[in-house]
């Protein structure tokens, strides 16, 4: 068994309102910033997986994001392997 280590992108699909991202790029004007936009807010959690074989371990993972992590109706996500 080996340990296999991901991170998880999760970030509002397109089309979806992000708050976050509208409030972040609501407070550039007050630092002076007027050159960057289209913010979107997400989050990445990382973890670590025992399994035989990294498609083993990486199928856990992609269950985890899609049922438990992120919401499917509402957020995409990206699994990447990072060790």
């Amino acid at each position: 068994m080996a340990t296999f280590r991901y991170a998880v992108s999760v970030m509002p699909k397109a089309g979806i309102l992000d708050v976050q991202g509208r409030a972040v790029e609501g407070s550039l004007p007050h630092l002076g910033v007027d050159s960057v936009h289209g913010i979107r807010v997400g989050r990445r959690v990382e973890l670590a997986a025992d399994a035989a074989t990294e498609p083993e371990a990486r199928a856990v993972v992609e269950r985890l994001a899609g049922e438990l992590l992120a919401n499917p109706i509402i957020e995409a996500w990206q699994v990447e392997r990072i060790g």
